[in-house]
């Protein structure tokens, strides 16, 4: 099954996975949450701190390494996902927190009786900082479903939420519930119609998929590296003419220069280091599967090669939850349509709860999540518990068929 992938190579990339507890392994499933970290990104960020540790705009060497460590990785940013420009990415302390801060200066050109999309799909880092600004502004909300056989928003259903009122819709690329992947562009297109912006959420979706802003087609992209096997921080992309025109919030004395009126405040210095260090992981997997020519021609090629890679091991965990009794996934399980989803499987059980399950899971090392997973309108739609939710495995390319056969092997030891 391993074919040409150089999972053992991966494998070695990542210290984590060797650590053992009283001799047994830990399988880490809980990706979606947060992923594991390349020995390069923590090198990266403990030289920042050991060599370069200052605060930007100094004369002095560590003060001028500092500043070099931050373009660094706005560049790298910039080619992760595909931005003309490192001065159209935002770097911050999380998705989230992001999002509320551009939500904030969006909403400064959101006027009364108008209308905000947001979707049943989203985790509520893109659909409460929309709510908020929507009260603040006395604009509508209006509530965009997901189809429950096709497991994603089908364009027709746009037609009923969209209007010459519409200024934003905040949509987003992958589900952390369902693993569902949108056709975006297809989705942006129409919503460009009628003259919305669109924000979106591709958490779920940079880890496992090239990211390209310019095929999405979006206004704004927001995603976190430390879902991408990096350190913890968020990045937003914004085209340039609206992060130019938007007003910010920000400290008087900060300029006007892009991206710095976007940055509140000295960034997180050392894990903008190890950004840089996870966009070289990229090229790095790039090389070893055979991809050439330059930064992004190599990230590229890695991806080609995990998606793949992940498919196989969605396929296997889907076929053995398929085979436990009293299991219902929630989500896409046709084989034959697992491109249109990232390897993170969510399920319910007809007697045993979502938390009880992990917690069993767990005690035999094996990391998964239960609960909503800040995705409370999916649950809703489905019409599960909220406060059990979904038991929830998330994969990422460094995982193997055999923590595949080891979960379904405990599952049905658990759940008999």
């Amino acid at each position: 099954m391993n074919g040409s992938f150089p999972i053992d190579a991966i494998r070695r990339e990542f210290p984590s996975l060797a650590v053992t507890d009283a001799g047994r392994p830990r399988v880490y499933l809980d990706n979606p949450a947060g992923t594991q970290v390349p020995l390069r990104v923590a090198e990266a960020t403990m030289d920042c701190f050991m060599r370069h540790n200052a605060n930007l705009g100094g004369a002095f060497i560590t003060s001028l390494e500092a500043g070099a460590i931050v373009e660094q990785a706005h560049a790298a940013g910039a080619v992760f996902v595909g931005a003309p420009s490192a001065e159209e990415i935002i770097i911050g302390p999380s998705m989230t927190g992001l999002t509320f801060h551009l939500s904030r200066s969006i909403g400064k050109t959101i006027n009364a009786g108008d209308e905000i999309v947001v979707t049943r799909m989203d985790h509520d880092g893109n659909i409460a900082p929309w709510l908020a600004m929507a009260q603040e502004r006395s604009a509508t909300v209006r509530w965009l479903p997901f189809d429950a056989d096709s497991w994603v928003i089908q364009p027709d259903a746009l037609d009923s939420v969209l209007s010459k009122r519409t200024r934003l819709v905040a949509l987003n690329a992958a589900s952390n519930l369902t693993g569902s992947v949108n056709d975006v562009a297809r989705l942006v297109a129409r919503i460009h119609e009628t003259g919305a912006l669109v924000y979106l959420d591709a958490v779920q979706y940079s880890p496992h998929v090239a990211t390209d802003v310019a095929a999405l087609g979006c206004d704004f992209l927001a995603c976190s590296s430390y879902k991408f096997f990096g350190p913890h921080l968020g990045l937003v992309w914004g085209r340039r003419e609206l992060l130019e025109k938007l007003e910010p919030y920000k400290v008087r004395p900060m300029g006007d220069d892009l991206p710095d009126r976007w940055e509140t405040g000295t960034p997180q210095i050392e894990l903008q280091a190890g950004l840089s260090a996870t966009i070289d992981y990229f090229e790095w997997l790039g090389s070893q599967v055979g991809g050439a020519g330059d930064r992004r021609a190599r990230i590229g090629a890695a991806f080609e090669a995990t998606t793949r890679w992940e498919q196989l091991l969605a396929a296997q965990l889907i076929a053995g939850l398929s085979e436990v009794p009293g299991v219902t996934v929630h989500g896409i399980t046709d084989s034959a349509h697992l491109s249109s989803r990232v390897p993170t499987v969510s399920f319910t059980h007809a007697r045993r709860s979502s938390h009880e399950i992990a917690a069993a899971l767990a005690a035999r090392n094996i990391f998964v999540w239960a609960g909503h997973n800040y995705a409370l309108e999916i649950v809703r739609q489905l019409g599960l518990s909220e406060e059990d939710g979904v038991v929830r495995i998330g994969m990422a390319h460094y995982n193997t068929p055999d923590e595949v056969d080891q979960t379904i092997s405990a599952l049905e030891e658990i759940l008999a």
